[in-house]
């Protein structure tokens, strides 16, 4: 057998939940099913239009009036993108707005759309945007595109550096109900209980608990897996006293089914 052969079965056999968002979900599982894994996708989020565009619409059409505009996910490219098209504006919107994205997915989004990205930190957290940009926006105008419910890091922390920062929600995410009786059942089914459960999110960590019940959380994973895509997911699961068993290196999704195969790799060698 040919090493591409082998090296494209290294997760045979293992079964992995993916509790991304449904429309989100393929990316992750595409690149788990190459390499042989078995994969159950259960959202433990779903992504929602805010209760009011109001907010987003007049940020849009005044989008010159800003210095900086800070997308921190997919979702939030998108819904930005919708309203600009709902709102029928144009793309000389975002002349002389400088653009800086969290990480390469949400930089190659905004790329997608023909739009030029002008930081993208080193590390995939809102820590690591602010020491990227607190040098450059005193006294700057900073719009902030997120979802309803998220860390206050970055606008709290470029308002300390001297920027005037505006936050509009883009998305709201919530627990979608309909995965609870679904997500139970297969933690109670042998066949289809997973090895791996992967989160993407502290939004998703928190929402599996609730889909759980947060009742005999530790005993109802026992043996299983729990991968986290960074540190920010990471202590959310500590948070609830749940172990980070598989952590990504590099915060994005290829970091984290890299990081899946190597501890299922050092397991089977064991």
């Amino acid at each position: 057998m040919s090493k591409n052969a082998t090296t494209s079965q290294q997760l045979k056999g293992v079964r992995v939940l993916v509790g991304r968002a449904r429309h989100q979900a393929g990316a992750l599982s595409a690149e788990l099913r190459k390499l042989g894994a078995q994969v159950i996708e259960i959202p433990f989020i779903e992504i929602r239009k805010p209760r009011s565009f109001r907010p987003l619409d007049s940020a849009l059409k005044n989008l010159g009036s800003y210095d900086w505009l800070i997308l921190t996910s997919i979702n939030g490219v998108e819904a930005m993108w919708a309203r600009r098209a709902q709102l029928r504006l144009g793309e000389e919107q975002f002349s002389g707005v400088r653009i800086a994205a969290i990480g390469p997915a949400t930089k190659k989004a905004i790329e997608q759309r023909g739009l030029k990205v002008d930081v993208v930190p080193k590390e995939y957290v809102a820590e690591s945007v602010v020491r990227s940009l607190k040098n450059k926006v005193k006294g700057r105008r900073v719009l902030l595109v997120r979802a309803k419910v998220a860390r206050d890091v970055i606008p709290r922390e470029l308002r300390r550096a001297g920027a005037h920062v505006d936050v509009v929600e883009a998305y709201e995410t919530v627990v979608p109900q309909t995965s609870r009786r679904r997500l139970q059942a297969a933690l109670k089914d042998p066949r289809r209980r997973p090895h791996v459960v992967t989160f993407t999110s502290s939004s998703t960590v928190r929402n599996f608990v609730e889909l759980l019940g947060g009742r005999r959380l530790r005993a109802s994973l026992d043996g299983v897996l729990l991968s986290s895509i960074g540190p920010v997911t990471s202590s959310t699961l500590r948070e609830f006293k749940l172990p980070v068993s598989i952590s990504a290196k590099e915060f994005t999704i290829p970091g984290l089914v890299a990081a899946i195969v190597a501890v299922i790799d050092a397991r089977q060698r064991l």
